[in-house]
């Protein structure tokens, strides 16, 4: 059986580690660990919105020097990297605009999409400005669409990617879960609310984890990585409601990216 383009990197590290104890072989080491093309697809919580220090040529895409792509492909310099995540993506933006650098030869993709289709926009919008009942009626509404409509929508973009991309192995990561519920919070939406928001991160997260396995995907999940950093927790990672940057809302801060997504990409890439 041969060897994935993936599983020969990896084989190289360990031989590469082997090497270097004796001295030996460090340019054939060198040389293996920069053999993975990279491609970072998705949408804010990729591009990295919310981390501030956005690359000026990305525009409204808001691709950070600090979100979890760009940091992981300084930590492994692949042979290629392409970051064409972008802030408010959904699924048939992947499919519109961003799949271009995909090639045969990609051996990495990672991606997060999904909550914009689902209308995570709207929802927090729904929730902070209007009754709760308002809020729990969209959250119903949200989670409907993620049964009926979103999986079709994400076979899209993963068939998709594994059109172009046919040998790559694909990490698709999920959404953390806002609140700390009963945490430092006073103000604000009610326990209520919270636990309903934080039920529908869950919710997406399932349908996102399934689509992904059906189509041999790997799902990283980012909730682990992002408990006791959420919103009310005191030692939050994500932007609660931001009036001066309202983009940023609800979106990973630097540490976010760092703390949260890199870590959950690390173990699964």
């Amino acid at each position: 059986m041969k060897l994935s383009r993936m599983a020969a990197f990896s084989s190289s590290l360990v031989l590469g580690a082997v090497l270097a104890l004796t001295g030996a072989g460090t340019a054939q080491a060198d040389s293996s660990a920069q053999a993975v093309d990279y491609v970072a697809l998705g949408d804010s919580y990729s591009s990295g919105l919310g981390a501030g220090s956005y690359e000026s040529s990305s525009g409204s895409c808001k691709r950070s020097t600090r979100a979890y792509p760009r940091l992981w492909a300084n930590a492994n310099a692949p042979s290629s990297f392409a970051f064409t995540a972008c802030s408010g993506a959904r699924t048939n933006d992947v499919t519109a605009g961003q799949l271009g650098p995909l090639t045969s030869g990609t051996d990495l993709v990672s991606l997060t999409i999904g909550g914009n289709d689902a209308g995570f926009a709207d929802v927090m919008t729904t929730c902070v400005l209007q009754s709760e009942s308002s809020c729990l009626s969209r959250i119903a509404q949200a989670k409907s669409y993620v049964d009926t409509t979103l999986p079709g929508r994400l076979d899209s973009v993963y068939d998709a990617i594994r059109v172009k991309a046919p040998a790559a192995r694909v990490v698709v990561l999920g959404y953390p879960r806002f609140y700390k519920l009963n945490g430092s919070c006073i103000a604000g939406l009610s326990e209520t609310e919270r636990s309903a928001i934080n039920g529908a991160a869950d919710h997406l997260n399932a349908a996102i984890a399934k689509r992904a396995a059906d189509h041999g995907f790997t799902f990283a999940d980012v909730v682990g990585t992002f408990t006791g950093h959420e919103i009310c927790s005191g030692s939050s990672w994500l932007h609660s409601l931001n009036w001066f940057n309202i983009g940023e809302s609800y979106h990973p801060t630097a540490a976010g990216q760092s703390g949260g997504y890199l870590p959950a990409f690390n173990a699964n890439d």
